[in-house]
C-alpha cells in the first residue's frame, strides 16, 4: 500500500476536500479541540475588532490534518472579512504573489498553506508586504527595468506549515501570533465523530465513536475518513447503523490495529528492528530500505510514531523503543544506544 493511498495518511486526499467543506465549523465556538489556541485567537480577534485594525499576521504549525485550514477560515469569518487561499508551492514567481496581494481589500485574510515551501525570492517580496503593506514590483527588462512601489491595504497573513523548522528566521519573526496545533485527545475525537455522524444523519453508538477515536491517530481528518469507510460497512451490513462490532470489523478489514497503526507503520518499524537491529539508523538509509522519500518519512510516517513513543530520533539516527518491539512481538534487548 503506497503512502499516498493510506487511510491513516493525515495529508489531504482526493475525496477529503468536499467532505471537509461540509463538516467544517464556521465559528470558534463550534471548533472542537485546540483549547489554548482557540482561547488565544478569541482574544486577538476581539482586540483587533475593538480597535478596528487588521489582526496581526498569524502562523499555525503542527502535523497535517489537525485543522489549520479550518482555523484560517474561522479567523476570516470571525473578523467578517474575505479570505484568499493559496498554496506555497503554487506561488512560483514574485508576480504570482503580487497578483494575489493586489486583490486584497482592507482587513482581508490571505491564507498561505505550506508556507515553508515558498521560494526564497518570493518570500523576500512578502517581507515588505507584511511589515509596511507595500509591494515592490519590477517592470521592464535589462536597462529599462525599474521598481514600482504599490501600497496595499492592511491585511492579515495566515500561514500554515507542518515544518516549522524549515521557515527562515526573517519570515518567522514577522508573525505576531504563532500557534502550535497538537494532536487531539480521544474525547475530542469522539466529539468530532459524533458531530460528523449527526451531519450525515447516521446512527452511531458511543462505543463505536470511542473505537473510531482511538484508531484515528489523534487527527480529525483521519477520524472523518475512517467514519466514511465504516459507514460504508454499516450501510451494507447493518441498515446504516454503526455499532461497535461493525466498527471493529471495518477497521480490521482496513488493516488498522487497535492503536491506529497500519501495514506501512509496521513495515517502517520492522525495518528498524529487524534490518537495522533497532537502530540507530539514518533516515536516508531507512528511506532507501523501504523505498520511500525522506520527506514522506519525516512528515507522514514519523510524527505519530514519535508522539506515541514507538521510535526515538537523535543525531545518530532513528531508534526503535521497547514499545515498538512489543508491538512487533520481538524480544527487546537493551543495548548501548537504548
Amino acid at each position: 500500500m503506497e503512502a499516498e493511498n493510506r487511510v491513516v495518511d493525515p495529508n489531504e486526499q482526493k475525496d477529503d476536500e468536499t467532505e471537509e467543506l461540509s463538516l467544517r465549523p464556521q465559528k470558534l465556538i463550534e471548533y472542537i479541540g485546540q483549547k489554548e489556541a482557540k482561547e488565544m485567537l478569541d482574544v486577538y480577534i476581539k482586540a483587533a475588532l475593538k480597535r478596528n485594525e487588521a489582526l496581526d499576521h498569524t502562523l499555525l504549525y503542527g502535523p497535517p490534518g489537525l485543522g489549520k485550514t479550518t482555523l484560517a477560515q474561522i479567523i476570516a469569518n470571525e473578523l467578517g472579512v474575505n479570505i484568499k487561499v493559496v498554496s506555497g508551492p503554487a506561488i512560483e514567481r514574485s508576480g504570482d504573489l503580487a497578483a494575489v496581494l493586489s486583490t486584497l481589500e482592507e482587513g482581508d485574510v490571505l491564507f498561505i498553506d505550506e508556507i515553508h515551501r515558498l521560494p526564497r525570492y518570493v518570500e523576500e517580496v512578502l517581507y515588505s508586504a507584511m511589515e509596511d503593506y507595500q509591494l515592490d514590483i519590477m517592470v521592464g527588462k535589462d536597462s529599462q527595468a525599474r521598481s514600482i512601489r504599490v501600497d496595499l491595504p492592511p491585511f492579515t497573513l495566515v500561514g500554515a506549515t507542518t515544518r516549522f523548522g524549515d521557515l527562515s528566521a526573517p519570515l518567522r519573526d514577522r508573525f505576531g501570533v504563532v500557534l502550535r496545533l497538537d494532536y487531539y485527545t480521544i474525547d475530542e475525537l469522539k466529539s468530532i465523530v459524533t458531530r460528523t455522524a449527526k451531519v450525515h444523519e447516521t446512527k452511531i453508538d458511543d462505543n463505536a465513536s470511542v473505537e473510531l477515536a482511538k484508531r484515528s491517530r489523534g487527527t480529525p481528518r483521519i477520524a472523518n475518513r475512517l467514519f466514511r469507510r465504516v459507514r460504508d460497512f454499516a450501510d451494507v451490513k447493518n441498515n446504516g447503523e454503526i455499532t461497535l462490532d461493525i466498527c471493529k470489523e471495518a477497521l480490521s478489514k482496513l488493516g488498522i490495529d487497535n492503536d491506529g497503526l497500519d501495514y506501512t507503520d509496521y513495515r517502517y518499524l520492522r525495518a528498524i528492528v529487524e534490518i537495522f537491529r533497532g537502530g540507530p539508523v539514518g533516515v536516508e538509509s531507512l528511506a532507501a530500505t523501504i523505498s520511500e522519500e525522506v520527506s514522506t518519512i519525516e512528515d507522514v510516517y514519523e510524527p505519530y510514531l514519535l508522539q506515541e513513543g514507538y521510535i526515538k530520533r537523535s543525531n545518530r539516527g532513528r531508534m526503535a523503543t521497547e514499545k515498538a518491539y512489543d508491538k512487533l512481538g520481538v524480544k527487546f534487548y537493551k543495548g548501548i544506544f537504548a
